[in-house]
C-alpha cells in the first residue's frame, strides 16, 4: 500500500471521529454522563465466573455487541483486529492464530470450553469456525497448561456460544459479498421454566479468489462449508443441571495442483459435549463432564484421464472424561480440583504406524483475596503421558489493587506443547523430488529397511540419538501489567510479556541418500524468547461513541542466533555476486514472519436517533521476514522483507421495525495486496448484508 493511501485512510479516520464529536454534542449533550458500567465477566482464565477488570491475568473479550457491528462472518476476521494477534496462512491456505509472537501451535483454541482438534500441520485452522452464534470470545495470554495442559503454552482462545432468551426466538442473518461469497445463518432459541435449547445452522460459500494469474491455480480455491450446532440445558432442580451440546461441520474444496492434476478435499468434523453439575451446599459443588470430538480430512488428485494419481488421509478422534470439584471455604477463597483423561488416536496416510496416545491429568487451583485489595491464584496441573514425558505445569499470578483507579497484577507459569503425532510417526518420501521425512520415533525403524533397500549414503546422526523419548517443548511465562482507569470514560492496559521456549522441536538432516536427496527428522534443539509490551486502550466520552486502540512491540528471536551473530559468525552478501562481509549483533532481527509492530484503532457510533450504527477499523503491521535470502541461514536486517501495511474496514448498519437490520461495509478498504507473500489479504471485500429477528 502506498504513503498516499495511508494518509488518505488516517485522514478518513479523523474526520470521522471529528464528525462523530460534533454530532454527539449537537443531539446528546444533555446524555453525556450517561456512561455504561456494566462490568464484563470472564470465564476462561480460572474456569469460574470472573470480573474481567479484577483478574491477575492479561486477557481481553471481544463482546457479541461488537461482533455484530463490524459484521465478521468467521472467527479468523475478528481475532486479526485484536491487539497482538494476528493469522497467519498455512501451506495449504488455512488460518492458525499468532499469538504474542508465538506460533499458532502454542494457542489452544476452545469452544464452550472443550478443545477443537485437527492439527494436520500444526496449525488449527480458525476460519473454519462461524460467528454467528458467539456470545462472546475470550483471550488469556500467557503460558496456561496449569489448566488446559498441552497446547496452551502460550494462551487459550474460548468462543463462547449463546444462550437462548425466555420463549421461543430466532434471527436469520444472510451476508453476500465479493467473491461471490454467501454466508447465510440460522439461530433458533426456546426457553420455557427449567429447559432451554437453541440451534445453529450455517452455510459459507465462495468462488475463492486469484491473487496471480500467471499461473494455473487460484491463491483460494472455491469451497462451501456448512455448521450445525446444538446445546441442551435441563434445570433438575435448583442444585442439579445437565448440559448436553453437539455440532457437525463439513467442507468440500477444490483441490488443484496442476492443469494435469485435479481433485477434492474434503473435511468432516463432529463433537459432543455432556454436562452433569451439581450444588452440594452453599460451600461445594462439582461437575461430571465427557467430550468426544473427531476431524476427519481426506484429499485426492487424478490425472486427467481421471485416473487417481494420489489419495491421503488424516483421521483424529479426542475422547475426555473430566470431573471437577469446587470447594468455598469462605466468600474470599475457592478451591478448584479436577481429574480427567485423555484418549487420542490418530490414522494418517504416511505414517508409519496408528498411534494412540492415553494422558491421565489432574489439576489444582487456588483462588483467594488475603486483603481488599489483593487478588493471588496459585495453580497446578500434572499431566502423565504415554508417549513422551510427564508434565509438571505450576503458575502464580498476583493483582494489587494501589488504589481505585490504579492497579497492578503480574503471572508466571510454565507452559507445554507435547509433541504431535506428526512429530513421531510421520513416514513420508517425496515421490518426485525424492526426499523422506521420519517422526523421531520412526526412525530407528525405518533407516535400517532403507538401508537394506540401498537407499542410504551414510548416516549422519546415529540411531541411538533416538533411543530416548522427544521432548515436550516448554515455556516460562511471564506477564506483568498496570490496569488504570483515571476516569469512568476511560481505561488503560499495559502489559509487559517474555515467554521463553526450550526445547524447541526442529527438523535436521540425519542421513543422505543415494538419490542425491535427504532424510530429515525431528528433534529438541533451538531455545527462543519472544518479548514486548502490549498496550490497549478504550475512550467512551458518552453513550453513543466508543474508542479503542491498541499496540504490541514485539522481539522473537533464536538464542542460538543471537550468540552466533555476537560471535561474529554470521556473514552476508548485499547481492549473489558481491563479496561476503561480517554481520554484528544488531543485524539479526529474529524469528521468521514476526513484526517488531503491530496496532490497531477502532471507531464506533451509534447515531440513536437514526437506529443506525456505524464503526471504522483499522490494523498496521509492520515489515517482517519469510525467508532467508543471502543464504546464512538466518534473518538478518539485509535480508528482503514483506513490507509493512495497514488494513482498514467500513461498516454501517441500520435498524427497521425494531426487527430487521441491514448492513453495508467494506473489508480492505485500500484494496491491499501482496501477490508474493501473503495469501490470505485476498484485496477490496464489499458486502450486504440482512439480519430479521422473530
Amino acid at each position: 500500500m502506498s504513503l498516499n493511501k495511508n494518509n488518505i485512510s488516517i485522514f478518513f479516520l479523523i474526520f470521522f471521529s471529528c464528525f462523530s464529536f460534533s454530532q454527539e454534542e449537537t443531539i446528546t449533550k444533555q446524555d453525556s454522563t450517561k456512561i455504561e458500567s456494566l462490568e464484563e465477566v470472564i470465564i476462561t482464565a480460572t474456569r469460574t465466573v470472573r470480573q474481567l477488570s479484577s483478574l491477575p491475568l492479561p486477557a481481553q473479550l471481544i463482546s457479541k455487541k461488537e461482533i455484530q457491528s463490524v459484521n465478521s462472518s468467521r472467527l479468523s476476521d475478528i481475532l486479526n483486529e485484536q491487539t497482538g494477534l494476528i493469522t497467519v496462512p498455512d501451506f495449504g491456505g488455512g488460518e492458525g492464530i499468532q499469538l504474542q509472537g508465538l506460533d499458532s501451535q502454542y494457542t489452544l483454541i476452545l469452544v464452550d470450553g472443550v478443545p477443537l482438534i485437527g492439527r494436520s500441520a500444526g496449525t488449527l485452522d480458525i476460519s473454519r469456525v462461524s460467528v454467528g452464534n458467539i456470545k462472546q470470545i475470550e483471550i488469556v495470554k500467557g503460558a496456561s497448561s496449569s489448566l488446559y495442559g498441552s497446547e496452551a503454552l502460550g494462551g487459550v482462545i474460548n468462543i463462547i456460544t449463546d444462550n437462548p432468551k425466555y420463549d421461543f426466538k430466532g434471527d436469520l442473518n444472510s451476508r453476500v459479498g465479493t467473491f461471490n461469497t454467501y454466508d447465510t445463518g440460522l439461530n433458533l432459541g426456546y426457553k420455557k421454566e427449567n429447559f432451554s435449547i437453541s440451534t445453529f445452522l450455517n452455510s459459507f460459500k465462495s468462488d475463492g479468489y486469484d491473487l496471480n494469474e500467471n499461473d494455473a491455480l487460484n491463491t483460494i480455491e472455491p469451497y462451501s462449508n456448512y455448521t450445525l450446532s446444538t446445546k441442551l440445558n435441563y434445570n433438575f432442580n435448583d442444585n442439579t443441571s445437565l448440559f448436553l451440546s453437539g455440532r457437525y461441520y463439513t467442507q468440500n474444496q477444490d483441490y488443484i495442483a496442476s492443469e494435469d492434476l485435479k481433485g477434492e478435499s474434503n473435511v468432516n468434523e463432529w463433537n459432543t459435549h455432556l454436562k452433569l453439575s451439581h450444588t452440594y451446599s452453599q460451600k461445594w459443588s462439582s461437575y461430571f463432564e465427557f467430550y468426544a470430538t473427531r476431524y476427519k480430512a481426506d484429499e485426492y488428485l487424478n490425472n486427467t484421464d481421471t485416473s487417481r494419481f494420489s489419495d491421503s488421509n488424516f483421521n483424529q478422534l479426542l475422547v475426555r472424561p473430566e470431573i471437577r470439584a469446587t470447594y468455598n471455604p469462605t466468600e474470599k477463597s475457592a478451591f478448584i480440583a479436577g481429574l480427567g483423561w485423555n484418549h487420542e488416536t490418530l490414522t494418517r496416510t504416511d505414517f508409519s504406524t496408528q498411534p494412540e496416545f492415553n494422558s491421565p491429568y489432574a489439576y489444582l487451583q487456588y483462588d483467594t483475596n488475603p486483603t481488599e485489595k489483593m487478588n493471588i491464584i496459585f495453580g497446578a496441573r500434572f499431566d502423565n503421558h504415554s508417549a513422551y514425558k510427564s508434565q509438571f505445569s505450576p503458575k502464580v499470578a498476583l493483582r494489587y489493587k494501589l488504589s481505585e483507579k490504579l492497579a497492578i497484577k503480574s503471572s508466571v507459569g510454565y507452559g507445554f506443547k507435547a509433541p504431535d503425532f506428526r512429530q513421531l510417526y510421520f513416514d513420508f518420501t517425496n515421490a518426485t523430488v525424492g526426499y523422506t521425512v521420519l517422526g523421531y520415533n520412526a526412525v530407528t525403524t525405518k533407516i535400517p529397511e532403507l538401508e537394506a533397500e540401498g537407499q542410504i549414503a551414510n548416516i549422519i546422526v546415529p540411531l541411538s540419538e533416538f533411543e530416548d523419548e522427544l521432548n515436550p517443548e516448554n515455556s516460562i511465562g511471564i506477564n506483568i501489567g498496570l490496569y488504570y482507569n483515571p476516569i469512568s470514560s476511560i481505561k488503560l492496559n499495559l502489559n509487559v510479556f517474555r515467554n521463553t521456549i526450550e526445547d524447541l522441536i526442529d527438523t535436521r538432516v540425519i542421513a543422505n541418500k543415494t538419490n542425491g536427496q535427504n532424510v530429515f527428522s525431528y528433534y529438541n534443539v533451538h531455545e527462543v524468547y519472544t518479548q514486548g509490551l502490549e498496550f490497549n486502550s478504550t475512550w467512551k466520552p458518552n453513550s453513543n461513541l466508543k474508542i479503542t486502540g491498541g499496540y504490541q512491540l514485539l522481539f522473537a528471536k533464536d538464542k542460538t542466533a543471537e550468540k552466533a551473530f555476537k560471535n561474529g559468525e554470521v556473514y552476508a552478501r548485499e547481492t549473489p555476486s558481491s563479496p561476503s562481509f561480517q554481520l554484528k549483533g544488531d543485524d539479526y532481527f529474529g524469528l521468521y514472519n514476526r513484526s517488531r509492530h503491530m496496532a490497531n484503532l477502532k471507531v464506533f457510533y451509534e447515531f440513536t436517533t437514526l437506529n443506525l450504527d456505524a464503526n471504522i477499523r483499522g490494523t498496521y503491521r509492520s515489515k517482517y521476514g519469510l525467508y532467508d535470502t543471502n543464504g546464512n541461514a538466518y534473518l538478518d536486517t539485509y535480508d528482503d522483507f514483506v513490507e509493512g501495511y495497514s488494513i482498514w474496514d467500513f461498516a454501517i448498519n441500520k435498524t427497521l421495525y425494531k426487527n430487521y437490520k441491514l448492513g453495508f461495509g467494506i473489508d480492505n478498504v485500500f484494496a491491499f495486496t501482496d501477490t508474493q507473500n501473503i495469501s490470505n489479504i485476498s484485496g477490496r471485500i464489499i458486502y450486504g448484508k440482512l439480519n430479521i429477528q422473530f
